[in-house]
């Protein structure tokens, strides 16, 4: 079943044409031929890079094989349109050279980008990155806390009164609390700047164990339990070896373009948008 173009990556395709034509090439000794268009190839390898261009855009049903066809037919479809502009002598407009150029220079743009940024991105320089931030991160308290919501400082006054008398800390909060996020009124670990003044300043000022006054803020009254605290760790390399290895990606990226811009000469028409912040890694 032959496949329709697909509206929203029909200008697409010109890339992938254009990646074709830039290699300059014909298929690798390896690819696997998967079909043949008038005795044109298309391989597997074709179908990969086909499907980092619209696989964003396929039905997401479409899985394993049948997403490998569904591709496949595109490519072929494609390979017929424009088999038939090149037999019918169809005039390449304006707006077709435009965006052949377009595809042209995002192609051989992403591919300089791509071996500038697999180049940088190594264990060692991961590993720099890494002990440069963990240096730069000054220890911070933690605390594990539960707390328990209601409308009004009677109503806090009331839980006080059961928890005082021996009740269960959670069973209340389960019971009463109006923080549907919190199950048994657990908050889990978080650093004082992760809450609002108010319940944050009451809640690290608690000794382990130990149960609030009726604190207010701007969700209620709350009634807050310390079950403990720490340190705070810098995550583990494992944990951030991803976002790491974009950081180092995208900035060897961005020299490599600022050393670009330098030494070119780039007349501009329309004043620059405002600088963006630089990347940084993430905490």
């Amino acid at each position: 079943m032959a496949t329709p173009f697909l509206p929203r990556s029909r200008s697409r395709s010109v890339a992938i044409l254009l990646a074709a034509s830039v290699c300059m090439a014909a298929a690798p000794a390896f690819a696997k031929v998967l079909a043949k268009v008038d005795g044109l190839e298309i391989t597997d390898d074709d179908v990969r890079i086909a499907m980092e261009d619209i696989g964003a855009t396929l039905p997401q049903q479409l899985q394993g094989a049948q997403r490998d066809a569904y591709v496949l037919d595109y490519l072929i479809d494609m390979k017929l349109a424009a088999k038939k502009f090149t037999t019918d002598k169809m005039a390449a407009g304006p707006d077709i050279v435009r965006k052949t150029e377009y595809y042209k220079d995002k192609v051989l743009s992403e591919t300089v980008l791509g071996g500038v940024a697999k180049a940088a991105v190594t264990d060692a320089e991961m590993k720099k990155v890494y002990d440069e931030a963990a240096k730069k991160q000054a220890p911070e308290q933690e605390i594990h806390a539960r707390h328990i919501l209601v409308p009004t400082e009677n109503e806090a006054k009331d839980v006080l009164k059961r928890l005082k008398a021996g009740e269960d800390f959670a069973k209340v909060a389960t019971e009463v609390s109006k923080d549907p996020g919190s199950e048994g009124g657990d908050l889990g670990w978080f650093t004082k700047d992760r809450m609002v003044p108010e319940f944050a300043d009451a809640a690290f000022k608690l000794k382990k164990g130990e149960i609030s006054e009726p604190v207010k803020s701007q969700f209620g009254w709350h009634i807050i339990r310390l079950e403990d605290t720490r340190t705070k760790e810098f995550p583990p390399f494992e944990t951030v070896k991803e976002q790491i290895a974009n950081y180092v990606a995208q900035k060897a990226q961005s020299e490599l373009i600022l050393d670009l811009r330098k030494s070119a000469k780039i007349e501009r028409t329309d004043p620059p948008a405002p600088e963006l912040p630089a990347a940084s890694p993430a905490k």
